[in-house]
């Protein structure tokens, strides 16, 4: 039996749309162990679930079995502990995936590599901006073409804290993207490539007032910020209140900004203009996870 702990993850984070991603301290705990009797899955308020063979955590650790050509049985799965919200854009079924893969990893002996484990969690997700922080820890920036799955840690010279605003409404993956065209300008792909190879740099010298000009975006945010209500007036707020960028997270509907560390007020007083607003949003004072996913 193994007990796993992964984090939350943030993607995109601005102009880095499919390719930045950032793990964060808010986590899911997956515990496993593999047994002679039915395939149990523990969900959290005591549920449990049905359809297990649809459930991430479970497709993952099998295909995982089957990467390693490694027999197995059935598995006992306590999933109750989950702090992470799901359908928000904190990477809730990366959690799943990236859990699932590193329990099976650990029970068969620690078979397969880093590279190994990132290449099977995005054969089941389709992209690896969430994945590989929530298996490596900190900001990682990624490529996948094809098989071949090339990926670095961006050096955040900074401490910083991540205010994660979350509404109490949904939006969901699939209709997130179905509102993207198909193709952009050209002034929007050299808009959104000099704000990525800006953040890059600005977090790897510590130039933490270039940050405000390296979150803006025009591939995704434009389009999908009309499934979350009150975005322009929060991120105006957040402006006035000293944060160095604001962003959609993943697909929403969580809205992330960067915060100095240094600065006590930015919370209590975003807290009190959430609370003014139509929706109920609650805020979450979070620091980068380094570690990644990680036994327990």
């Amino acid at each position: 039996m193994v007990r796993v702990r992964v984090p939350a993850t943030s993607a995109n984070m601005g102009a880095g749309f499919d390719t930045f991603g950032i793990a964060l301290k808010l986590y899911n705990e997956i515990e496993v162990e593999e047994v002679n009797g039915e395939t149990e899955i523990k969900l959290f308020e005591n549920k449990y679930d049905d359809d297990f063979k649809s459930n991430l955590t479970y497709q993952s650790i099998i295909k995982t079995y089957e990467y390693c050509n490694s027999p197995y049985k059935n598995f006992k799965i306590d999933m109750s502990k989950s702090n992470i919200p799901m359908s928000r854009g904190l990477g809730s079924s990366a959690a799943c995936i990236v859990g699932g893969i590193f329990a099976a990893n650990k029970m068969l002996k620690d078979k397969l590599s880093v590279d190994e484990m990132l290449k099977i969690a995005v054969s089941i997700e389709g992209h690896p901006d969430n994945v590989a922080p929530a298996l490596m820890g900190g900001m990682v920036t990624s490529i996948a073409g094809g098989e071949n799955i090339v990926y670095s840690k961006v050096n955040i010279k900074s401490d910083f804290k991540y205010a994660a605003m979350i509404p109490n409404f949904k939006v969901g993956t699939s209709d997130a993207r179905k509102v993207l065209p198909e193709s952009f300008s050209r002034s929007d792909a050299v808009f959104n490539i000099s704000r990525a190879a800006m953040l890059v740099s600005a977090l790897n010298n510590g130039e933490n007032e270039k940050l405000k000009f390296a979150f803006e975006d025009r591939i995704h945010q434009p389009y999908r910020k009309k499934f979350i209500h009150n975005l322009d007036e929060i991120f105006i707020r957040s402006r006035e209140l000293g944060s160095y960028g604001e962003f959609i997270s993943g697909s929403g509907s969580t809205l992330l900004s960067i915060v100095d560390e240094n600065n006590t007020d930015y919370f209590k007083k975003m807290s009190v203009f959430l609370k003014g607003l139509q929706h109920e949003w609650r805020i979450l004072e979070l620091t980068m996870d380094v570690d990644g996913v990680s036994l327990i």
